[in-house]
């Protein structure tokens, strides 16, 4: 069967939601959907050139042509599909998803491109939904790691893996107590992610290993059935402290959080912070955010990237 021909005129909106990596223990494998959503407009033109329109976060910042993130991975998504990719595009964003603060927001233009892409060759084709496993399986290989990305592909928490990247990586959904409640504490400075990386150690003691396995099995365990173990689940032996020094403010707030009781995480490589409240707690948490701290209570979507909408000419 030939490759369908994508069809001028046609446009698909796409909304991913931000996400929340590792949770501690949970290194590059655990991940959770925050419900601050990122929307995307893609049309396709018959005049050639890419044109890009952002608002919101990252306007002003993002480049407005072929090299945007999400007009970059429709030409890698399209190359994986065999579709012969249009002549134009014009791209709408509509962004809410902080950039460089560890919510995601490169995990989420990198869905939302492949969804967006599937989504206008499904419109020329006659099919009816894209798919999430290739969407899924395609968004951590180009991100280089799962947990980002499952998280926006399925919404919820996501527990990902790979044998080998080049043959798909799979994603369960791990249940959530409905005691849980996400705050997330939003700095005004930046992290990239790959500066964040840079400071890992490439060796780590066995003990520290063995003890970061058992909490990222605990934490599993605690996010469905026994939030009450959660401040002991989300410790971390991997990550944070190696990367103290390059978020001072931030794990000072971890501190301060864990230190009360509440299960507190660096949110992704930072420099965001991630608590798992009790519903109870909710207000106590909140309140521990300080000038210079965005506070938000975004909720846990139950699903992850949709198409909100299909328009062929």
């Amino acid at each position: 069967m030939s490759a369908p021909l994508l069809i001028p005129g046609s446009r698909v909106t796409v909304r991913v939601p931000a996400s929340s990596a590792n949770l501690g223990p949970g290194f590059d494998s655990i991940g959770m959907a925050l419900g601050v959503w990122d929307e995307c407009s893609v049309t396709v033109l018959k005049s050639p050139g890419v044109r890009v329109e952002v608002s919101g976060e990252g306007a002003g910042m993002v480049p407005l042509d072929q090299t945007h993130l999400v007009a970059r991975v429709l030409a890698l998504a399209w190359d994986e599909l065999a579709v012969t990719k249009p002549a134009g595009l014009r791209l709408e964003c509509h962004n809410a998803v902080p950039h460089g603060r560890g919510m995601g927001s490169s995990a989420t233009a990198i869905v939302t491109g492949i969804v967006a892409a599937q989504a206008l060759a499904d419109l020329a084709a006659g099919r009816p939904e894209v798919d999430l496993s290739f969407t899924n399986s395609l968004a951590s290989r180009l991100e280089g790691h799962p947990d980002n990305a499952s998280a926006s592909v399925y919404g919820g928490a996501t527990l990902s893996w790979s044998d080998d990247p080049a043959e798909g990586t799979t994603t369960v959904n791990l249940p959530i107590h409905p005691d849980i409640e996400p705050v997330v504490f939003v700095p005004e400075i930046q992290l990239s992610t790959a500066k964040a990386r840079s400071v890992l150690p490439a060796q780590v003691r066995l003990a520290d290993a063995a003890a970061n396995s058992g909490r990222a099995a605990l934490l599993a365990h605690a996010l469905g059935a026994a939030p009450e173990h959660l401040v002991a689940a989300t410790r971390d032996w991997l990550h944070q402290e190696a990367r103290r020094p390059s978020y001072a403010a931030s794990m000072a707030l971890v501190d301060r959080l864990r230190g009360l009781g509440h299960a507190a995480v660096i949110s992704g490589a930072g420099p965001s912070v991630l608590a798992l409240a009790r519903r109870s707690a909710v207000a106590e948490v909140r309140d521990q955010g300080q000038e210079g701290w965005r506070v938000l209570a975004p909720g846990i979507p139950t699903h992850g990237a949709v198409v909100t909408a299909r328009e062929l000419p």
